[in-house]
């Protein structure tokens, strides 16, 4: 039943995605076959939620210089159980920009992207299946936590100079093809 929310939410995308039907495919298959798939006690992958979050002029994302991965990254982190993913991509923009104000721009999976978190501390090699929302706020101040080397909003047309990672240059031609 906790699953019936993110299932539902992968068909409306598949609708609107359909040349992403592999890793569609392979996402809803993990979260049927996982009734745990919401916590990060599960070895071999969980699912996590995360936020595209634009300014209000929607040209700009924020974006984190991530301290474990040492990359730019959108912001997003672990569902801890929770299964409202669209609810975790908001709670950890928040978190990680400590900027309160920030709303959705839809309520539907913006962006879907399986990876494989390496090996650290211990912690084995496993799956993120990040589920990703398109949110907004006011370009302005944030606050660099501990889990980030930094934070900047980047103009969507400079981002290839900050990562060539496919996912996030999948997401920048989604916000050009939304204007």
């Amino acid at each position: 039943m906790h699953r019936n929310q993110i299932l539902g939410l992968f068909d409306q995308y598949k609708i609107r995605f359909p040349e992403e039907s592999e890793v569609i495919g392979r996402i809803t298959n993990f979260v049927e076959s996982y009734p745990n798939c919401f916590s990060r006690e599960l070895p071999n992958g969980h699912i996590t939620g995360s936020a595209w979050l634009l300014d209000a002029t929607l040209t700009k994302v924020l974006l984190t210089h991530h301290k474990k991965l040492n990359i730019w990254i959108q912001l997003g982190g672990h569902a801890d159980g929770d299964c409202d993913i669209a609810q975790v991509a908001l709670r950890e923009s928040q978190e990680e920009s400590g900027i309160e104000d920030i709303s959705f721009l839809s309520s539907e999976i913006f962006d879907i992207d399986i990876h494989l978190i390496p090996e650290r501390s211990g912690e084995p090699a496993h799956f993120h299946y990040d589920c990703r929302f398109l949110l907004r706020a006011n370009e302005g101040a944030y606050v660099v936590g501990e889990e980030s080397h930094d934070l900047s909003w980047i103009a969507l047309t400079d981002l290839p100079r900050f990562t060539q990672e496919d996912s996030m240059l999948r997401m920048m031609k989604k916000s050009f093809s939304r204007s």
